[in-house]
């Protein structure tokens, strides 16, 4: 079994920066792909940006050029660093692991269950 703990999301003002994190337990963190979801009130989850074991990574279009997902294997974190923040960006934000796929960049199936979330707020 699998334990997902986010962390560092709070209130921002528009153009700014947060750090989150995603810390693994119970399990071997480094060979799944790993993500980042967000929901924002009334929408649904949408997936923000992937990682698979190896490094490859993906964007939804609106976060490309400010977001970046990474990894840290040794420490079973993953890390989303949020740049030049937007008030569409306002969510909670979800990591989850996946099975890798061969058909990147499809996603495989879920491993396991969501975090808790942590919530972003971006405003002025």
């Amino acid at each position: 079994q699998v334990q997902l703990v986010e962390s560092g999301g709070g209130m921002v003002q528009p153009g700014g920066s947060l750090r989150l994190s995603c810390a693994a337990s119970g399990s071997i963190f480094s060979i799944y792909t790993m993500a980042w979801y967000r929901q924002a009130p009334g929408k649904q989850r949408e997936l923000v940006a992937a990682i698979t074991s190896d490094g490859r990574t993906q964007y939804t279009d609106s976060v490309k050029g400010r977001f970046t997902i990474s990894r840290d294997n040794a420490m079973n974190t993953g890390y989303l660093q949020m740049n030049s923040l937007k008030s569409e960006d306002t969510a909670d934000y979800s990591c989850a692991l996946h099975w890798e796929s061969s058909i990147w960049p499809s996603l495989g199936p879920l491993f396991g269950s969501w975090g808790q979330g942590t919530q972003v707020t971006v405003s002025s």
